[in-house]
Order: structure tokens, then sequence, then C-alpha cells
């Protein structure tokens, strides 16, 4: 591996170990779910819409098509976010971040539907076996006794993982639309997401505002971390790495995340549980690099890989 590339694999593992925090830092931050969901939402915004108007600047207003889409795959992520930070609070953030990787067979899936798009045969033969490891690492034969619904944990964490490939299908033809635009679909994705968050969570759980000053801390670092710091690392990283390269680095973020949930919030998953999340992360890694991606070239735009939060494209 050239020096430019071993530069680019740290940058993307770093963005990777930041992901892998999210969970942790939700259960720390001790909310609900649509409280953390709509304020990591709210707070990344002070960041991103600054940006998004740098931008704007310097490349003239974006597109109706391309701020049309990153709303309307905003939408979706909000419902991922709230189901996910619902999962984490349910079966543990490791879990969560485990059985969230269902979307790598969900895109195919929707690209199919929607365009036409040929299903690789892989990820057919794959789909079963993705699923039986994401139902042994909810507790299906057992779950962590330390958590209060693994298994409600795991379904919710598995319906995040189809909204996120929705919104992974829809931002991608929002970064189409972009010219020159990188942070702005993520900033109107986000935008959306807020409103969802705020509207479904507000109906439901509702929205808390007088928060202790430690889960706003908490919260800040979620918003900033997962929401903005991470996909910067990993869109940066990724650009200098071949596809294959970069999707089987982006499997240390599952991994770091059960160990993380174990180490700082004492998780502690069964063996079933945590044969669930190896078959699940190998059954990932032999879809997302499998046939000619290891021959990829660094610039061929990547499928989607796993990941535990939003995508930039």
């Amino acid at each position: 591996m050239t020096s430019p590339m071993r530069s680019s694999a740290r940058t993307l593992l770093a963005g990777a170990a930041t992901l892998a925090s999210t969970g942790v830092l939700v259960r720390l931050a001790d909310v609900g779910a649509a409280t953390a969901s709509f304020w990591r939402c709210i707070i990344a915004l002070a960041v991103l819409l600054p940006l998004a108007a740098w931008e704007a600047r310097r490349f003239g207003t974006p597109g109706a098509r391309q701020i049309g889409w990153g709303l309307a795959g905003g939408a979706l992520l909000g419902a991922d976010f709230l189901l996910w930070t619902q999962s984490v609070l349910d079966a543990g953030s490791g879990i969560a971040n485990v059985v969230l990787n269902v979307q790598v067979i969900a895109f195919p899936l929707i690209a199919l539907a929607v365009a036409g798009t040929v299903v690789p045969r892989r990820q057919v033969i794959a789909a079963p076996v993705l699923l039986a490891g994401i139902a042994l690492a909810g507790g299906a034969l057992g779950g962590d006794t330390t958590m209060p619904s693994p298994v409600r944990g795991a379904a919710l964490g598995a319906a995040a993982g189809l909204a996120y490939a929705g919104y992974l299908y829809l931002s991608r033809s929002s970064a189409r639309a972009a010219r020159g635009h990188v942070v702005t679909p993520v900033a109107a994705a986000t935008v959306a997401a807020a409103l969802t968050t705020g509207i479904v969570g507000g109906a439901t759980q509702g929205i808390a505002v007088d928060l202790p000053l430690a889960s706003w801390f908490w919260l800040a670092v979620l918003a900033l971390a997962g929401q903005v710091v991470a996909w910067v690392l990993i869109t940066r990283g990724s650009a200098g790495l071949p596809p294959g390269t970069s999707a089987a680095l982006l499997l240390v973020q599952p991994v770091l995340a059960v160990l993380l949930g174990a180490v700082v919030m004492g998780e502690r998953p069964t063996v079933w549980q945590l044969a669930g999340c190896v078959l699940v992360v190998l059954t990932v890694a032999a879809t997302t690099m499998g046939g000619s991606r290891r021959d990829a070239a660094p610039d061929e735009e990547p499928e989607p890989v796993a990941s535990g939060r939003p995508a930039t494209s």
C-alpha cells in the first residue's frame, strides 16, 4: 500500500471509529429516543447550515432537484434515527450497530423496485444468511440480560436499516444532481430529519427540553461526531482507496461498536448474540467485497457499504 493510500486508510479508520461511538453516546446522553434524535439534528444544523451557505456562495445556488431529493431522503433519515436510537436503548449500542447492516441487502432491493437495477446473485444468496445473523444478534436464542428488550431492539434496528437504505438511495440522487455541493445535500436531509423526528417524536414520546447539562454535552458530541466529523473523515479517506478496500475497513465500525458497548457501558451480549454479530459482519464482507470490487479503481463509485450513520453520498 502506497503512502497516500495508507494515509487515506488511517483517515477512513478514524471515521469508522467515530461512527462506532455513536451508540455509546446515545446511552450516555440518557434521554429518550425522540429527544436524542431531534436534538442531534438541530445541533448538527448549527454547523451544516453555515457550511451549506458557504457552498452556495462558492458554487451558486443549489438546484431545486438536488434540494428536493435531499429533503425526501431526510424524511427517511429521521425515521432511521428514531428507530435506531430506540434500538440502542432496547438492545445495546453494539447490537444496534450490527443489525443496521440489513441495509446492505435492502439497498439493492430498493434499486430493483424503483429503477429495475439487477440485484447481484451474491446479494440474493446472502439475504437469508444475513437475516439469520440478525435474528441471533437480536437474541432469538438468548439475549443480553442487562438490556431491557433485546429482541424488540433488534427488530427496530432492522427496520432502521430499511429506512437507512431508502435514505442512501435518495441521497445518491441528490448527490448526482449536485454541482460542487457536498455539504448541501446533507444539510437538506438533516433539515427534513429534524422535522420528521420533531413531528413523529413529539406526537409519540415527546421532546424533552429541560435536560441536565451532561445530557446536552453528550447530545452535542453525538451530533458533531455522528453527523459531521465521522462522514467528513470517511468521505475524505474513501476517495483515495479502492471501493473494496473502503468496504473492508468500514467493517471495523460494527466490531468496534460491540467492543465499546461492552467496555464503556457494560453490555454483555450472549455467545449466540456474538455469533450472530460475526455472521452479519462476514456476510456483509462477502457481499460488499465480492465480484469485481477487488479490482475496482479508486475513482469508481462504490456500492453502499455497512455503516452506522448517514452517508454523504
